[in-house]
């Protein structure tokens, strides 16, 4: 997975992929020693300065513009929130991609205008530097969006930093304003979680990376959006917190917040492999890779009236019960948007066998939704419309008729009476019938497919909730060595569950990686070969195009048509250099899916082959 394992990447990444780590170092010693001690990958980079010339860059723009672009760029660790100020908008900031060999990071705002179908990039003198990891949430009553922390690399990801800056952003101007709070603020940090009540700003959780080692956090920061401060909390000694973790879900609640899940490794005793002198086996700590399935209810007690307005409110961790039907099996990853009471969750990895190549995976594109009051998990599932049935469809095709007669007959009698006091003259040439340009508009746009099926299986996609319809953006998926960052978006509406809309999809990048990491992912390629459902996106076209014929023996194929396949593979297999502009299968897509999505397409060619 070429430079996952570095510290850009999310704190479970890391840890799942311990096992192909250790091995891939040993490979890349041996080969630096071939090469006299020169390590190819090494670089010196002052990441400060680096940051200074993007402020730089940014303070050229010299006020706020909004203009229209194509989606977002393919992009993981990024944030998607609905727009507390209009319930038709949605706001998307920083992330990082990863191809295989460099790390590229993003600060730019982007807004999803729902009706128009749009999006718009945002530019301004003031904006956080492009991160990733990093954590917003609604300011509650004081309005606006809260941003905090995150995180930055050098593209080959050999030094790292962690931001602590706080931001908030009005969503009708679009102004980014750095918050300079009163006296200490959290420490930098990623992976953490935010979340409002009344005029607070809640931070929970993360982790640090110190040197080679990853620290996990679990200090609970109050800010005040009234006085400027913020507050963290001392708890009594007795009294019991969560446990030290990342990428959990973190949501409001009337009387504080409540916290479910995340991710954390922690320290467990290992036997080690050697006997002592007296023949007993001696032990190691080791970091365990944990994921977290409790659940926490955060009570917050505001100060009263007649306390100085520096008090603290009071704050106390209460230990729920364990939820009922949660997802089984565990998984991290595994991200939740909140939604009227409860958590909307998809998606997640778990995994399943750790063997000497490294740890194999399973991965999940089932929807959840978590009940917080009741403290229960339900499977959402997507249900096709009811037709409505033929009779009630007559009787309102008879209503409609029955209404347009009387229309029309009114309108005659209006005419007719017009007519007799000579006004109809004088006006007739001035009526002029003209259509809303914005209804011309809706119809020439082209209607979003809408799919019975899930998106395809991943793990950390961006969820928010708009005006009942949930957005999912991006996320990854691991095939062998290589990571895919999806470029897309959907939209599903909550109540109705009718399906799932694809707001714009494109084709998944190639990944980049070096020649050791393809060929140790080879030989999973080739386990992974048995699945004849699946197509490796490297297969020729050719080979396709006999299997897609092959794939239905119960429907009869005209020899012009096998004819006309022939003419075609016989004609890829000719030296041209013209670009190939014929469909190719996309990441893990199914032959029958390629079929039903391409067929179109396939004879459109033939035609113009037998033509």
């Amino acid at each position: 997975m070429g430079k996952k394992d570095k510290k850009s990447k999310t704190a479970e990444q890391k840890a799942r992929v311990a096992a192909k780590q250790s091995k891939k170092a040993a490979q890349k010693d041996k080969k630096v020693r071939a090469q006299g001690g020169v390590d190819s990958d090494g670089e010196d980079v002052d990441l400060e300065s680096v940051l200074e010339e993007y402020a730089k860059q940014q303070a050229l723009f010299l006020k706020v513009t909004e203009v229209p672009c194509e989606p977002p760029s393919p992009r993981a660790s990024a944030t998607l929130i609905g727009s507390p100020s209009n319930h038709k908008e949605l706001f998307l900031f920083g992330g990082e991609y990863f191809n295989g060999a460099l790390a590229t990071f993003y600060n730019d705002l982007l807004v999803y205008h729902v009706e128009k179908d749009e999006w718009r990039r945002v530019t301004s003198p003031n904006s956080p530097l492009p991160r990733s990891g990093h954590a917003w949430c609604r300011g509650g009553n004081a309005g606006g969006i809260y941003l905090f922390g995150g995180e930055f690399s050098s593209p080959k990801q050999g030094t790292f930093y962690h931001y602590n800056d706080f931001w908030r952003l009005d969503p009708s101007s679009r102004e980014w304003t750095r918050v300079e709070s009163k006296g200490k603020g959290p420490p930098a940090r990623s992976g953490h979680r935010m979340t409002y009540f009344k005029n607070y700003i809640l931070l929970f959780g993360g982790f640090q990376d110190v040197s080679q080692q990853t620290k996990y956090l679990q200090d609970i920061w109050v800010y005040d959006t009234q006085n400027y401060v913020w507050h963290n909390p001392t708890l009594p000694p007795a009294t019991q917190k969560p446990d030290a973790r990342s990428s959990f879900s973190f949501h409001p609640h009337e009387l504080g917040a409540v916290l479910y899940g995340g991710y954390s490794r922690v320290k467990s005793n290992a036997m080690a492999g050697k006997q002592t002198k007296g023949g007993t086996q001696g032990t190691r700590v080791i970091l365990k890779p944990t994921i977290h399935q409790d659940t926490w209810f955060l009570r917050i007690t505001q100060p009263s009236s007649d306390c100085p307005g520096t008090t603290p409110p009071t704050v106390r961790w209460e230990r729920r019960k364990k939820p009922a039907n949660p997802p089984n099996p565990a998984r991290a990853g595994a991200t939740m948007a909140y939604h009227k009471g409860r958590g909307i969750l998809f998606g997640g990895v778990h995994d399943v066998e750790e063997s000497e190549e490294g740890i194999d995976s399973e991965f999940f594109d089932t929807l959840y939704a978590w009940n917080i009051e009741r403290n229960r998990f339900f499977q959402l599932t997507l249900r096709r419309p009811r037709a409505a049935p033929r009779k009630q469809a007559e009787d309102r095709g008879n209503v409609r008729r029955e209404r347009g007669k009387a229309d029309e007959a009114e309108l005659l009698r209006n005419l007719a009476a017009l007519e007799m006091r000579g006004s109809i003259a004088a006006d007739a040439d001035t009526i002029m019938i003209t259509d809303d340009p914005s209804e011309d508009l809706a119809m020439s746009r082209p209607p979003k497919p809408v799919l019975m099926t899930m998106p395809h299986s991943r793990f950390n996609a961006q969820l928010a909730v708009q005006d009942d319809v949930l957005y999912i953006f991006g996320g990854t998926y691991e095939h062998g060595d290589r990571e895919y960052t999806f470029d897309e978006m959907y939209a599903v509406d909550l109540v109705k569950l009718d399906g799932m809309q694809e707001i714009y999809r494109r084709e998944v990048e190639n990944w980049q990686g070096s020649d050791n990491e393809e060929h140790e992912g080879s030989d999973d390629d080739e386990e992974d070969s048995e699945d004849e459902n699946m197509v490796d996106p490297e297969t020729p076209m050719a080979g396709v195009a006999l299997q897609l014929f092959d794939l239905s023996t119960t429907q009869e194929v005209s020899p012009q048509i096998l004819h006309a396949v022939e003419a075609v593979e016989a004609e890829n297999e000719k030296p041209t250099h013209e670009e190939d502009t014929r469909p190719l299968p996309r990441p893990f897509e199914s032959l029958r899916d390629f079929f039903s999505r391409t067929s179109t397409t396939w004879q459109e060619l033939v035609l113009e082959t037998l033509r």
